[in-house]
């Protein structure tokens, strides 16, 4: 307190100098003009000597970025999500003897725009990554080519979890595609740009430049309600401007490389306080490995353990000692309340109220860990779990045989 207050003082007469020399120099040269004895009139005459023009000297300042974006900026496309209207239940309709509810619900109409990158040409298709939130409830799916011609597209695959998807579109016209870099050799304070349309695709091809701030950043994922789902992701974060509408567009390096996929960005903190700078995108490694699979199977099949569990410290200490008969110096893990019948973990041995501790070599701390854990996994692997059963640790083994999509439970 007793700094803050003989700063104060310095803070204040430093506002009042500057306030003074500024009115100083406004009213000082006033009173100068007056008392020079200067002649200031303005001059009569024509105003022809007032005309300009530009100069001829041509400044060339092409850098990396300029070429990084040149080579880049014709793969960006915009990707128009389609829906079809609802009814306008127009009273005069039937006064003319149309049906305007049934050709509403025949109308396709722009629901939401985002961007994509062209990866990759084969035959006459060519293929689009974008993100699974800019697809997500399309009727049909139109896409803006970066020379304004409109191509239809379709759907081959999308993920949830990643927020990625592919499209295909008919690839007689496509020229240029994008490649994609190594994530894993990007540094933080490395140049980055991101390409695509901010707000919709009136600002198609649009460029921002920032760094890479962060390789490898854990952020907690929200579905399409806004609501977290759980899940996290790891993921590049990076202050280049990143809008509504960049969603699916690429974040490239200076070579014009593919090292991410922009997927959302740090609005505000939650209570108010507006963020500026923050972005996300999703690191091209892990985009490749996961189109790879989508265009494979048209959808992402990841492993389940066939069991509900909560985190142990939503457990009353208590009951941690009576019922789950815990040693003290257990803090952290997972408690199992459902089992599924013939399910993996089941077939391992797990039962209710184990408390796990580690999976796949990896101590848990939250349930967030164990989708983590298991995402990084393949159906058909095996992996080793911890978990204390009657105050004993016991060691297993789970065969990853099944997967989410045949176990509809919390793993």
């Amino acid at each position: 307190m007793k700094n803050n207050n003989h700063l104060m003082p310095k803070v204040v007469i430093a506002a009042l100098v500057a306030g003074l020399l500024g009115g100083g120099i406004t009213y000082g040269g006033i009173n100068m003009f007056q008392n020079s004895g200067l002649d200031t009139a303005v001059p009569n005459g024509s105003n022809a000597g007032g005309t300009t023009g530009t100069s001829n000297i041509k400044v060339d300042v092409q850098n990396q970025s300029e070429k990084a974006y040149k080579a880049v900026k014709d793969s960006v496309v915009s990707v128009i999500n389609l829906k079809k209207s609802q009814s306008s239940n127009d009273p005069f309709a039937s006064i003319f003897g149309e049906n305007q509810s049934s050709k509403d619900s025949n109308k396709l109409e722009a629901n939401s725009e985002g961007s994509g990158v062209i990866y990759k040409k084969s035959g006459n298709a060519a293929y689009i990554v974008t993100n699974n939130h800019v697809v997500a409830g399309a009727s049909a799916l139109q896409i803006l080519l970066s020379n304004g011609k409109q191509l239809e597209a379709k759907l081959v695959g999308r993920d949830s979890v990643t927020d990625l998807a592919v499209l295909k579109i008919n690839g007689s016209q496509i020229k240029d595609i994008a490649s994609f870099g190594n994530s894993d050799d990007i540094n933080v304070g490395e140049t980055a740009l991101a390409i695509g349309s901010p707000l919709g695709s009136a600002y198609a091809s649009s460029l921002t430049q920032g760094i890479i701030s962060a390789k490898k950043r854990e952020v907690q994922l929200t579905g399409s309600n806004g609501q977290q789902t759980g899940n996290t992701a790891s993921v590049i974060q990076t202050d280049t401007a990143i809008n509504p509408g960049n969603s699916g567009g690429p974040l490239i390096n200076l070579a014009g490389q593919v090292v991410g996929i922009n997927s959302m960005k740090l609005a505000s903190d939650g209570q108010g306080t507006s963020v500026e700078g923050i972005g996300f995108a999703i690191p091209s490694n892990e985009v490749t490995r996961i189109i790879n699979e989508l265009v494979k199977n048209g959808k992402i099949e990841r492993p389940a353990l066939g069991i509900r569990y909560i985190n142990l410290s939503n457990i009353a200490v208590s009951q941690q000692k009576s019922v789950l008969k815990l040693p003290s110096s257990v803090e952290n893990g997972v408690v199992v309340f459902d089992v599924t019948k013939d399910g993996p973990a089941a077939n391992a041995g797990l039962k209710k109220y184990d408390v796990i501790t580690e999976l796949a070599g990896k101590k848990i701390s939250s349930q967030d860990q164990i989708r983590s854990i298991l995402y990084e996994q393949k159906i058909g692997s095996t992996i080793q779990v911890k978990f204390y059963r009657g105050g004993n640790l016991h060691t297993g083994d789970i065969k990853l045989s099944e997967n989410s999509s045949q176990l509809k439970i919390n793993d």
